[in-house]
């Protein structure tokens, strides 16, 4: 019997749509070609305008009745960690869908905001607000192994981009999450929960130019602000010329893995049903 094909379902939430599909299309097209991607918007994000034509194009809305059709689900990061979650337009609507992937034991993979917004809404984790942003190509090490860090070579770069951190001494005091890997300045790289959870907190599907486009984004929405650049990403910091995909092997092996594991569960299910 030939296993089925995988279909994951990711809730694009990042300021760069397409290129954020583009990004994860890439990834997985290169562990295997048969899997199938759908890529949702949040419908309350648009409630009260226009959804963009590109986002249109690109995705469909976010449809909790489709959700059962899909063997995994990714929900990605978004550049608002800094607002309270009570204060994001379609944070019910996310919790409506990690509801969902729950009670149907999908499994679920949140990164950076994401991965915040779940570990919140599932365990009451607070996050807190950095004194500044946590950016830049960091050496990562794993504490405790879990399938998605398999194989991984200690320590792994990895890049982190945020403004915020989870409360590490409330998720070590909450029972079913555990933290498994950890920047070289302690910041959260990997929690795993009960029910199929895993949440990244480096971005592992961006591209070697996505750290640059990150900066640039936001220094030409602010030009009055000061923003860092990413630190250990360039080869010339001076002249912020040829980036350094320094995770690449690592973003392989990640996403390999948790595909992996989620064809077993995949399979797993199909057996016992």
């Amino acid at each position: 019997m030939t296993n089925p094909r995988l279909k994951i379902g990711i809730l694009n939430l990042m300021h760069d749509k397409a290129a954020t599909q583009q990004r994860f299309s890439s990834i997985f097209k290169a562990l295997d070609p048969t899997v199938e991607l759908t890529f949702f918007y949040p419908v309350d994000h648009y409630r009260n305008r226009p959804v963009p034509k590109l986002v249109q194009q690109i995705s469909e809305p976010l449809d909790l009745n489709k959700v059962s059709q899909l063997q995994g689900f990714i929900i990605t990061g978004a550049p608002i960690e800094q607002i309270p979650f009570a204060q994001v337009e379609y944070h019910d609507e996310v919790t409506r869908l990690i509801d969902t992937l729950v009670d149907l034991n999908i499994p679920q993979l949140y990164i950076c905001w994401g991965a915040m917004a779940a570990a919140n809404y599932l365990y009451g984790i607070e996050k807190r607000q950095l004194t500044k942003k946590y950016f830049g190509v960091f050496d990562n090490e794993v504490l405790v192994e879990t399938p998605v860090l398999n194989g991984l070579t200690i320590p792994f770069p990895a890049p982190h981009a945020r403004y915020a951190e989870l409360d590490h001494d409330q998720i070590r005091q909450t029972p079913g999450l555990t933290i498994n890997a950890v920047s070289s300045d302690d910041y959260l790289l990997s929690l795993t929960g009960s029910d199929n959870q895993d949440f990244l907190f480096a971005h592992l599907e961006y591209d070697r130019l996505a750290l640059l486009a990150e900066y640039q984004r936001e220094t030409a929405a602010h030009p009055d602000r000061h923003y860092a650049l990413p630190k250990n990403y360039f080869k010339d910091i001076n002249t912020l010329t040829d980036p350094q995909f320094k995770w690449e092997k690592v973003q392989q092996l990640y996403f390999k893995n948790w595909l992996q594991k989620t064809a077993e569960y995949s399979q797993n299910a199909l057996t016992i049903a």
